[in-house]
């Protein structure tokens, strides 16, 4: 029998069948290390998280002056597709970053503005007030979460925003089904 090389195919043959091994790429890559030379990777992320959430207040106030330029675009050229889509990308935005930076009722009250620019049949029949309360929820989220007292406050805030929006487009898709299913889902945003 012949010497296979490490990283050769090897074939074993038994009376009935053959049984084909692959070599193992992997091995090559391993690097052991000593017991003293633990390396912890979620702890170095953690680390640099640390290092990095001085930062999560510009970004998130960043995030939420997006979203009033957005609205100010609309305000002056009206709703179409791109202005429609900035507004809709800036408020997904805050909505996915909000609660890694520290403002979950931010995020809250982003996705229900994302909610009401998904499922309204038409955007410009949406009233401007229940989309300004939405901006100026962020706005107001973001610049004052120093405040020990703002927390209760600002989720008190985002549940009501919530509710509002889902009562006008529960109103507004009384004639489409397929979207009521969407409207009365529970929010997949983490909460405060």
């Amino acid at each position: 029998m012949s010497q296979n090389k490490p990283g050769d195919i090897e074939v074993k043959a038994f009376a009935t069948h053959q049984m084909i091994m692959q070599p193992n790429p992997f091995r090559r890559a391993l690097r052991r290390v000593a017991d003293d030379d633990r390396d912890d990777p979620v702890a170095r992320a953690e680390k640099a998280l640390a290092g990095l959430s001085g930062e999560f207040k510009n970004w998130m106030t960043i995030e939420a002056d997006r979203l009033s330029a957005a609205w100010d675009a609309i305000c002056s050229d009206g709703f179409t597709e791109a202005t429609r889509g900035e507004l809709f990308r800036a408020a997904h935005d805050i909505k996915g970053d909000a609660a890694t930076f520290g403002f979950p009722s931010a995020g809250a009250a982003a996705n229900s503005l994302c909610r009401i620019i998904e499922h309204a049949p038409d955007l410009a029949r949406v009233p401007q007030d229940l989309i300004m309360h939405h901006i100026d929820a962020v706005q107001a989220i973001v610049r004052q979460r120093t405040k020990l007292d703002t927390v209760a406050m600002a989720s008190e805030l985002s549940r009501s925003l919530r509710g509002i929006a889902d009562e006008f487009l529960t109103k507004a898709n009384r004639d489409r089904p397929e979207h009521l299913e969407a409207i009365l889902a529970p929010s997949i945003v983490p909460a405060e």
